[in-house]
């Protein structure tokens, strides 16, 4: 069966990962990102709420990479995000990342926010 390469339809995947960094869209960045359709930003780790309520009316599901390890993210930060109409998925950064991606292909409107491994 030959492989053939997924169509996001312009919008930007997670290509890899490492201690450390992501690379989005062939950038790189070192410390937690986030990352949406349009592409990769720094974030600021899970203090950084305002970043990811902006996300309101233009996800549906935010992945929540908590690192290496899969981890409970902060309740105050998941009803925040919830209350705005944004579901929260927490789960290790390379879960989250693969989940991102496979959901984006699928054409849904998802995010990850990404703590380093």
């Amino acid at each position: 069966m030959a492989m053939r390469p997924t169509d996001f339809g312009g919008a930007v995947a997670v290509d890899g990962y490492g201690p450390g960094f992501f690379r989005v869209g062939g950038e790189v960045f070192h410390g937690p990102v986030l990352v949406t359709d349009g592409g990769g930003q720094g974030w600021g780790g899970l203090d950084d709420t305002d970043a990811l309520l902006a996300l309101s009316g233009r996800v549906d599901v935010l992945f929540l990479g908590m690192g290496d390890q899969i981890a409970h993210p902060p309740r105050d930060l998941v009803e925040a995000l919830e209350q705005a109409g944004v579901m929260v998925e927490a789960m290790a950064s390379p879960t989250a990342a693969r989940t991102y991606n496979v959901t984006l292909g699928e054409g849904r409107r998802v995010a990850c926010a990404l703590l380093p491994i």
